[in-house]
């Protein structure tokens, strides 16, 4: 997996909300338990990298 086959992120469009004021805890009850582990092995990836000789 190359950092090209990563999701674009805008930075610049960012919010700090309490969750009981956003409508994502909702989002994250209605996925599965197997998406919600591949969503935050996506972001393991994003923030720490990835590099396949490691894995």
């Amino acid at each position: 997996m190359n950092t090209s086959d990563f999701p674009k992120i805008d930075k610049r469009a960012f919010a700090v909300v309490s969750l009981d004021e956003s409508e994502e805890k909702q989002y994250w009850h209605a996925k599965t338990p197997r998406e919600r582990l591949e969503a935050l092995e996506l972001m393991r990836q994003i923030i720490y990298g990835y590099d396949p000789a490691t894995t």
